[in-house]
């Protein structure tokens, strides 16, 4: 254990300084907040039932409806928005100050995100193809894919924004916020049509992705407008579930007759704005941990390997659950139906079953995230036998790399 601490030592310290001065760690450590928190609640809410030979999706929100405050916990989407947002603007203007063309600067931006996907798509499209060759029930198989696939419409809106922002850059966050708002009325109150409201996939998200770009021009500077937010945003919040008849859940919970997020309502972008308040408001104290190298190198781990986690982490978990059913169909907190306290204690102990398959999976397809290098031979820790190549190989992407 000392040497192990000692190797963190060593590689915590060398992603310290191989971090540009000028770099706002804050940023990384809300993403790296935002995807971790989508993760964990994911494993959290998301159950896969053994029923009838088969594995079926249930959440314990469908049977512990007082769970609902788990998700305002964990959906941490709209912070993931905001830095996104934040991120693009800056990294815009900064292009054009250099002379990139739009092509180029959107090319880079989108190669990231889209290079772990086709790794995902392939394996899963062979995954998919052998269990119905090997006389897997479909509904089984559709299911496990659209665990799979649920996370990528989210990419291909970030995508879009990311895509679009030249034009979105400089639009002011009332202007979506006041679409979701009449999409609701007419779906709710004037009986229009459902259809309408995935006009709301993009206003919904582009209302803390504007919100970032405000945060990158400085228009968001000082404790009064993030306090405005958080207030506004956990008032509105309040009013819609009590009064406004909005779920309280701020995920899908299988099952309900309405979801915040599919599409997203006000009452979960009043939530969002909540969320990009407080983000903004705990910059000082984030920065203050950040300057710890311990702390830093965990975030600016995270953050290299930010889609392989996010893309990765449903897989992981349903590996668990296969696996599981070899010794057992009625595993608890892992095959049983979520409808007690004691399957939220039994799921409480997979977690780190989980993170321990989606770290395998983290060994193996990371690679895609980062474009090849090539390796540096290895040395050795001073006075130690340990080589130092795990140490120096995320360096490089550490001085390169630009907030994705």
């Amino acid at each position: 254990m000392p040497e192990l601490r000692a190797r963190w030592a060593v590689l915590a310290a060398g992603i310290d300084r191989a971090t540009p001065a000028g770099r706002d760690r804050t940023v990384d450590a809300l993403r790296a907040f935002a995807i971790l928190g989508v993760v964990l609640g994911h494993w959290l809410v998301t159950a896969l039932t053994s029923t009838d030979g088969g594995l079926h999706t249930t959440s314990p929100l469908a049977h512990i409806p007082w769970l609902a405050p788990v998700s305002w916990v964990f959906q941490t989407l709209a912070v993931f928005f905001l830095v996104g947002g934040h991120v693009a603007a800056r990294g815009y203007a900064a292009a054009r100050g250099r002379g990139v063309s739009y092509g180029a600067w959107v090319g880079q931006r989108l190669g990231r995100l889209f290079r772990p996907v086709a790794a995902v798509l392939t394996l899963w499209s062979v995954v998919a193809g052998g269990m119905l060759i090997g006389g897997a029930e479909l509904d089984t198989v559709r299911t496990l894919v659209r665990l799979v696939m649920s996370p990528l419409w989210f990419l291909l809106v970030f995508a879009a924004l990311t895509a679009a922002t030249p034009l979105v850059a400089r639009l002011h966050p009332v202007w979506p916020l006041a679409v979701v708002a009449g999409v609701d009325v007419w779906r709710f109150a004037l009986a229009g049509p459902e259809s309408i409201g995935w006009v709301n996939v993009a206003a919904g998200w582009l209302v803390p992705f504007t919100l970032g770009a405000a945060w990158s021009r400085g228009a968001l500077a000082g404790p009064k407008r993030p306090l405005f937010l958080l207030g506004a945003g956990t008032a509105s919040t309040v009013a819609l579930v009590l009064w406004g008849g909005y779920p309280a859940s701020m995920v899908g919970v299988p099952g309900s007759a309405l979801s915040n997020l599919n599409p997203p309502t006000l009452a979960a972008v009043s939530f969002g704005l909540a969320q990009c308040g407080l983000a903004l408001l705990v910059r000082e104290p984030l920065a203050r941990a950040m300057r710890r190298p311990s702390a830093w190198a965990k975030v600016a781990l995270v953050n290299l390997s930010a889609m392989t986690i996010f893309l990765w982490h449903q897989t992981a978990m349903m590996a668990v659950t296969a696996l599981g059913l070899l010794a057992s169909t009625d595993l608890p907190g892992l095959h049983t139906v979520p409808d007690s306290v004691g399957w939220i204690a039994a799921r409480l102990l997979w977690l780190p079953v989980f993170a321990a398959a989606l770290a395998l999976c983290w060994s193996a397809f990371r690679a895609y995230e980062q474009p090849r290098r090539t390796r540096q031979p290895a040395t050795t820790v001073p006075g130690g036998r340990a080589p130092l190549a795990a140490v120096k190989e995320p360096l490089a992407p550490v001085k390169e790399s630009v907030h994705v």
